[in-house]
C-alpha cells in the first residue's frame, strides 16, 4: 500500500497579532508582506495548511540574522520538532523582535521539514523603520 504524500501550503505570510503560545488559536493575520519593520514585539511569520500527514514529525527552524547573545556569541537557529495533530492542520511558525532592534535587521528564514525534506520556506527581511521599502 502506498503512503499518501503530504500536502503543505503556506496560506498566509507576513505580520500577525501577538501569538499566545498557550492558546490553541492562531494569531490573527494583519498584513501580507516579507518586509518587516524592526519594532519591538512585532509578530511575523507564516501559517501553513498541512494535509495527509497526521502523526508525522514536523521539524521547524528559524534562522536569525547574526544576532549575538548576552555573551556576544551568535545565537544558534531556533528549531524543534512536533507531531502533526490532524489530517487537515494549520500551523503557525513565527517570531518577534525584541530590544535592541538595531541588531535584529537582516534576513530571517523560516522552514518546515517533513521526512527530511523542506516543505515550506519563507524569508522575511527585517528593516529599521527608516529603511523600509516604499509601499
Amino acid at each position: 500500500m502506498s503512503k499518501l504524500k503530504a500536502d503543505v501550503q503556506i496560506i498566509q505570510a507576513g505580520i500577525f497579532s501577538q501569538w499566545d503560545s498557550q492558546s490553541t488559536e492562531l494569531p490573527r493575520f494583519l498584513k501580507a508582506t516579507v518586509h518587516v519593520p524592526a519594532e519591538i514585539d512585532i509578530e511575523f511569520g507564516f501559517v501553513t495548511r498541512i494535509k495527509k500527514a497526521k502523526n508525522q514529525k514536523l521539524r521547524y527552524c528559524i534562522y536569525h540574522p547574526d544576532i549575538p547573545d548576552a555573551d556576544g556569541n551568535i545565537r544558534a537557529p531556533f528549531d524543534g520538532e512536533m507531531y502533526i495533530k490532524e489530517n487537515d492542520w494549520r500551523f503557525y511558525l513565527g517570531d518577534t523582535i525584541w530590544a535592541p532592534i538595531n541588531n535584529k535587521t537582516g534576513n530571517w528564514r523560516m522552514t518546515l521539514e517533513l521526512n527530511g525534506k523542506v516543505v515550506a520556506d519563507k524569508t522575511f527581511k527585517v528593516h529599521l523603520p527608516s529603511e523600509l521599502p516604499a509601499g
